[in-house]
């Protein structure tokens, strides 16, 4: 069975990148990153959903990007936006975090002789970071396949966001159908210990809006106002 990494964050978009992996006979090494998120529940969701989804192995990875901060989502100083949208890129931008994620997950790849890396980057209905677009998901792959060992013997890797232009209604339909629990994730920006969301953050909005627009009811649990 051909073997995947599946970046693995414990939201929606992951989860339904998990299964769709999974509906392609990958055999599917989740990696979660522990980044010194505010939403560090989202994590406790991974674990539930790499079980759920039949993940053959799921690694949690620490590493602290607190340190340099520079974004609502890394620095409690920093409010999470809760307002709708405004132009421009969001405070909850993270410097560099796919890069980073993506960088750790082609290292597990090539020690795992695997030659595919799934990513549930979306361009569509999103927040605007640049690190969610095609030309960066196509430009990473051209880096990775002349970094590393691997590639260079001929082992060329293949960089998958197979939800890339899919709108959240979508993703909601395409992980429905292939049993994703979403009752288990949690994408909210400021979840609480419990993994309650606080509905106005931006990727609640998103999410919400895409429950809506799917006409499937959402099973998120939301904190009380």
């Amino acid at each position: 069975m051909k073997k995947a990494i599946v970046l693995l964050s414990g939201g929606l978009d992951s989860a339904t990148t998990l299964a769709i992996a999974r509906s392609q006979d990958f055999r599917c090494y989740a990696l979660s990153i522990d980044y010194g998120q505010r939403h560090h529940v989202e994590l406790n969701a991974a674990q539930k959903i790499a079980q759920s989804l039949g993940s053959h192995n799921h690694q949690i990875i620490k590493i602290d990007l607190t340190t340099f901060g520079g974004s609502a989502l890394t620095d409690q100083s920093i409010k999470v936006p809760t307002s709708g949208e405004n132009p421009g890129i969001p405070v909850t931008y993270v410097p560099a975090r796919n890069t980073i994620m993506l960088s750790l997950a082609l290292a597990w790849a090539e020690t795992l002789d695997c030659r595919d890396i799934f990513t549930g980057v979306n361009a569509v209905d999103y927040s605007g970071y640049p690190d969610c677009r095609a030309e960066y998901i196509q430009a990473f792959g051209i880096m990775a396949n002349l970094a590393t060992k691997a590639s260079v013997e001929g082992k060329q890797l293949t960089i998958h966001a197979p939800l890339m232009l899919l709108s959240k209604q979508e993703i909601i339909h395409a992980g429905l159908a292939l049993g994703v629990d979403y009752s288990l994730t949690v994408s909210c920006y400021q979840a609480d210990e419990a993994g309650r969301a606080c509905g106005v953050c931006d990727s609640c909005r998103i999410r919400k809006a895409g429950f809506k627009a799917a006409n499937i009811p959402d099973p998120t649990a939301y904190k009380a106002n």
